[in-house]
């Protein structure tokens, strides 16, 4: 019983305190989008309806598939890094950026098909709200993506064999992108 006290005990958030920090700050942000999002779609009800008829409910799937599974790739490096597994660190690490890299692809393809239609941020009020809130987690992405390439490279050269504290906060930072999309998706695409 005394060890399992002490298991308890010695438990802490992975990462720095720092990144968790910001986190919460861009948490905040996207909260902020989240709710001005929904008290003007409840104000502008028909508008809203017809903005998300002309979305890429697939597309917002697609991406969902590729940021989970992309996600699920970055825990999978983290479990390998605490078995100092670095081949497998690395690989789990590629195969997060190709989907995630797929997010990408299939994000600036929505965007694209929008702006041949003659959608923009000026259209309407929903596809304002729309453009900013998904090209602000396109950058997240992007940012994202710097990281876990930043992580790559280090993972190579085994220079998180002692201290996992770096890994783990890029690693909490991918997860935030992946559960902000998770969020995101249902609120402007389906519901």
């Amino acid at each position: 019983m005394n060890n399992n006290n002490l298991l308890i005990n010695d438990k802490k958030l992975p990462g720095d305190l720092a990144m968790w920090f910001f986190i919460l700050a861009e948490l905040t942000v996207f909260a902020m989008f989240f709710i001005g999002f929904a008290i003007t779609e409840y104000l502008n009800q028909q508008l809203f309806i017809e903005g998300k008829a002309q979305l890429h409910t697939a597309s917002g799937v697609i991406n969902t598939i590729a940021l989970i599974t992309s996600s699920l790739f970055v825990a999978l490096s983290v479990n390998a890094l605490h078995q100092n597994k670095v081949k497998q660190i690395v690989w789990y690490l590629i195969f997060a950026l190709l989907f995630a890299f797929i997010y990408l692809f299939v994000k600036s393809w929505e965007y694209q098909s929008l702006f041949l239609q003659g959608i923009d941020i000026e259209t309407n009020t929903f596809f304002t709200l729309y453009f900013l809130i998904t090209a602000f987690h396109f950058l997240h992405v992007v940012l994202g993506m710097v990281i876990l390439i930043f992580m790559l490279l280090k993972a190579v050269k085994n220079a998180y064999k002692e201290n996992h504290s770096g890994f783990e906060s890029g690693a909490c930072y991918w997860h935030m992108v992946d559960m902000l999309w998770i969020i995101l998706f249902p609120l402007i695409y389906v519901i």
